[in-house]
């Protein structure tokens, strides 16, 4: 078990709240198969271990009135966006969609947005962050690309290298341009929303990154979006990055 104290070193209090939005689905544990709130507990392990105290964000309607009492969020990753949260039609490949979690995390997104609270999206997370902003998705990556290396077997991650733009916020967290990476996803970025620019790309053109499209970053609050999953590898930068962002929002103690 990750100790939050033992993890980060420093006390509770100084701790920032850092939420991740989570999946509601049919579960079995022990004796029971009921339905649950879940979440991979790589995610709640790494913001930990950078730092943070990870806070389960269920899929409730009017769930994003929270964010005040936060300092950072985590999109997670997951199923597939309704494409008719982005206007399109829905193609054959592309999975069942959650309506509870489409728009709990939509709201959740605009919402953190718009209070410039540090995000953090990984893969889906990404995908809700160009959704929201007004941008599009491949559906089936394999129909753009001709292979399926960014969706490997059911249950697996497979890795591949992306190149990041070197004047990208992106390129000053993770401390280089060029790394293999995480990955199982079958959509990825189409066109892109209002205001983000693309900071990583595979070999085959795939979008893996974007941010808030701001010279430098200057005066945009921490927002970073992947396509990989960075919970499943052992680089802590991202999750790094979002709780010192996050930390520098949190009350100073009086006297300090």
């Amino acid at each position: 078990m990750t100790d939050i104290a033992a993890a980060t070193g420093i006390a509770p209090a100084d701790t920032p709240l850092i939420g991740i939005s989570c999946y509601a689905l049919q579960a079995r544990w022990g004796v029971w198969d009921d339905q649950a709130v879940l979440l991979p507990r790589r995610y709640a392990d790494r913001v930990a271990q950078a730092g943070g105290a990870p806070i389960l964000v269920p899929p409730l309607a009017g769930i994003e009135h929270i964010l005040p009492r936060l300092d950072g969020l985590v999109l997670s990753g997951g199923g597939d966006i309704d494409p008719a949260r982005y206007a399109a039609s829905r193609e054959p490949e592309t999975g069942p969609a959650s309506g509870d979690r489409d728009g709990a995390e939509l709201a959740l997104c605009r919402a953190a947005l718009e209070l410039g609270l540090p995000l953090l999206g990984i893969c889906r997370g990404l995908q809700v962050i160009n959704v929201t902003l007004g941008g599009t998705l491949h559906q089936h990556v394999p129909d753009i690309v001709g292979h399926n290396g960014h969706s490997p077997a059911a249950g697996r991650y497979d890795s591949h290298d992306v190149r990041v733009a070197p004047d990208s916020r992106l390129a000053r967290v993770l401390g280089r341009t060029e790394l293999p990476v995480p990955t199982h996803h079958h959509q990825a970025i189409d066109t892109l929303g209002r205001g983000l620019a693309a900071t990583a790309w595979t070999a085959d053109g795939i979008v893996e990154a974007a941010e808030i499209a701001a010279p430098d970053g200057a005066g945009e609050p921490f927002m970073l979006a992947v396509q990989w999953h960075p919970e499943v590898g052992d680089d802590l930068s991202l999750f790094r990055g979002l709780v010192a962002a996050a930390r520098t929002r949190m009350p100073q103690p009086v006297g300090s």
